[in-house]
């Protein structure tokens, strides 16, 4: 009889215990889509940027790079800061960092003022993403609840990219420039507001014990930092200038190996290390990083290449080419959400198989695009498919990642993981940009040669038919129409190059199957729960 009596309050305690969960979710998914969106909310403003405060163009580059620099830099120490100071409390503080610099941002009236908020961003965003995906897997028990949670938090994560360049457009096109900064301010309080309510403190029992590892931290740190920067500027330019063999590239990235080495000798001999060795010895987590690495590569080369086919080639702008990605960002969360709840049935490498495939083919069919094309014949069903694909790859590998890691060491975990994806998207721009930028200039060169010589057959037809005046008018004619044929010809140059960035993606896409069915052994057991 008393269970009988108690059942009401136990289900109405159970479904109390759901409604916070929720919260809790809503306030980790937002942090996370404010923190990955803000990668690419920004470029759709560099023009305006560039207008206001006077940046030349290399310069310009640095609104991105700050940001992404340090926000790779500091990945691994922010996600052990989580575990040795508590995830709630870093999380708070990441967000409000993130919400200070923000502001400061939006306020700029110099180059340097925003540059350097721009790296305050990054430090924040470096707090706050790797606490985000500790607190999905500290917070919800392991099996439904986790993975509906890692679903909601993936899909995030992938479509932030998309969400970025619409909401970007939107603010840009209606407000000013300065609101794609002024806008995470409300958010960025508001959830951290929300996150000292909602989100449970970390037990001093479970934090990690010890000294802070500050050889592993400066070594980790420069590492990652100076790869990602060498990447970031090594990539062809435009005009089909390599710029791997320049100085301050190969510096950077020789430090940056150096010090990766240097971070991998000191953690081996650190009882408490800033990432314990011991998270990598499974196989399925090492797999998992893996993979993440090329989905970064894979899914930077996708927006940006895309943003620059559709509006460089097609003539979009900003808002519409917000718009144009809506329907990958939906078949992505939908695949991520199926991803969700097939995991306790399928396991992860079968989802990790088929998304991996599937990406692939939606890359190649990408990669047909021509610039005479139309939305719905050339973008419409490879942009679908692609999303798709990578929808299922988002959940699994995240599941993979913290699978069997204890409590205090799910923040490092966390930063691996994320660590991971950004490494990749600055090897996916480096490498996808060069691979394009020699396709177009090559091409351009290649039309522009046989324009002169065309133009050259032109004139001297008409000089041998009529004389000089014969041979002016020739070249006057010709004059008129090579604008045009150049401008064509130098269009059918960008199309080429981009779908080359587009193959080599799905090449790499291919090789994510590869490491799936060579690496990925986890047992559905451990991802269900059970």
């Amino acid at each position: 009889m008393a269970t009988t009596s108690s059942s009401p309050a136990v289900r109405a305690a159970t479904r109390a215990d759901r409604r916070h969960l929720g919260v809790a979710l809503l306030v980790i998914a937002t942090a996370q889509l404010m923190v990955v969106l803000d990668a690419t909310v920004v470029n759709v403003a560099l023009p305006r940027i560039q207008a206001a405060l006077g940046f030349s163009g290399s310069g310009l580059e640095w609104v991105v790079n700050a940001y992404a620099l340090v926000l790779g830099g500091l990945l691994l120490l922010g996600g052990r800061a989580g575990d040795q100071f508590g995830r709630r409390r870093m999380f708070v503080t990441g967000l409000l960092l993130f919400s200070a610099a923000s502001l400061a941002g939006g306020l700029a009236t110099s180059q340097a003022w925003l540059l350097a908020a721009r790296a305050v961003q990054g430090a924040g965003a470096a707090i706050v993403a790797p606490a985000a995906l500790a607190l999905i897997a500290t917070t919800f028990p392991e099996g439904p609840a986790r993975n509906r949670a890692m679903g909601v938090y993936s899909g995030m994560s992938a479509a932030g990219g998309a969400v970025g360049l619409l909401a970007g457009g939107l603010l840009v096109t209606y407000a000013s420039w300065r609101w794609v900064l002024f806008v995470n301010v409300p958010i960025g309080i508001g959830a951290a507001l929300a996150a000292r309510v909602v989100l449970p403190g970390t037990p001093g029992r479970i934090r990690v014990p010890g000294r802070f590892d500050l050889a592993g931290a400066i070594t980790g740190t420069g590492g990652v930092g100076a790869l990602v920067y060498g990447l970031s500027n090594a990539a062809t330019s435009p005009d089909g200038t390599s710029h791997w063999g320049d100085g301050n590239v190969l510096a950077a990235l020789a430090a940056g190996v150096v010090l990766l080495v240097a971070f991998a000798v000191i953690e081996t001999r650190r009882r408490h290390a800033l990432m314990p060795v011991r998270l990598l010895r499974s196989r399925d987590r090492a797999g998992a990083l893996v993979m993440m690495l090329a989905v970064g590569t894979v899914i930077s080369g996708v927006f940006f290449f895309v943003t620059l086919f559709v509006q460089d080639i097609w003539g979009y702008s900003p808002l519409g080419t917000g718009v144009a990605f809506l329907p990958l960002t939906a078949t992505l969360l939908i695949g991520t959400a199926a991803a969700a709840r097939l995991v306790p049935r399928t396991g992860a490498r079968p989802l990790l198989l088929a998304g991996a495939v599937t990406t692939a083919g939606g890359l190649y069919w990408l990669s047909r695009m021509t610039e005479h094309g139309s939305y719905a014949a050339g973008l419409l069903g490879p942009g679908l498919i692609t999303g798709a694909g990578l929808g299922l790859l988002f959940v699994p590998l995240s599941l993979v990642a913290l699978a069997r890691v204890g409590e205090a060491d799910s923040g490092v975990a966390a930063s691996l993981l994320n660590a991971g994806r950004q490494v990749g998207a600055a090897i996916g721009l480096a490498v996808l940009g060069t691979v394009a930028w020699t396709v177009v200039a090559n091409n351009a060169r290649a039309a522009s040669g046989a324009h002169v010589a065309s133009g050259a057959h032109v004139a001297g037809g008409a000089q041998a038919a009529g004389g000089a005046q014969a041979a002016g008018g020739a070249q006057a004619a010709s004059g008129g129409r090579g604008h045009g044929v150049a401008a064509a010809a130098y269009q059918h140059a960008l199309a080429a190059g981009f779908d080359r960035a587009f193959l080599v993606a799905a090449g790499i896409a291919v090789l994510l199957v590869v490491v799936a069915a060579a690496m990925i052994r986890i047992r559905r057991a451990d991802l269900s729960g059970s």
